[in-house]
């Protein structure tokens, strides 16, 4: 279980506690109506990718090699769907972990990303060769990078 599901919730518990006890009611009214908007803006946020990705073919992305440039370790899914303002292709079984997805641009260039718990971990950018039947890998493949200090 992700350690978030349970400190977010516990975070707003407490700022409620606290704001009753230093303002009473009207400190808990401001908490709670602030906690509405944080939680109105997600939900639009939300809504707005959803409709921009609704509008484009699944597994579509204009550039697969600026999309792969693009890309970081740890993005959440809903980050990357903005970025290509299209839902990605399936791979991977429904509710299997890690979720596969795919997008492809005109040249049937493609970017492969990988989502452990809704996360990206890895993604790969095949691009056709120069007789364009077939892809071969690209040594574009990245990974999160591993921890280490510059000194």
């Amino acid at each position: 279980m992700n350690l978030r599901n349970i400190l977010v919730p516990l975070g707003m518990i407490v700022l409620v506690i606290a704001a009753h006890r230093s303002a009473g009611w009207p400190g808990v009214a401001a908490v709670v109506g602030g906690i509405i908007m944080w939680v109105l803006l997600h939900f639009t946020r939300l809504m707005s990718v959803m409709r921009k990705a609704s509008s484009r073919p699944i597994g579509y992305v204009g550039s697969a090699v600026m999309l792969n440039a693009k890309l970081k370790p740890k993005v959440p899914l809903v980050h990357v769907v903005a970025m290509t303002r299209s839902l990605g292709q399936r791979l991977s079984e429904e509710g299997q972990d890690p979720e596969i997805y795919r997008w492809t641009d005109g040249t049937d260039s493609h970017v492969t990303c990988e989502f452990v718990k809704g996360r990206l971990m890895k993604w790969t950018l095949k691009r056709p060769d120069a007789a364009g039947s077939s892809t071969t890998p690209e040594p574009e493949t990245t990974a999160a990078p591993s921890s280490t200090t510059a000194p």
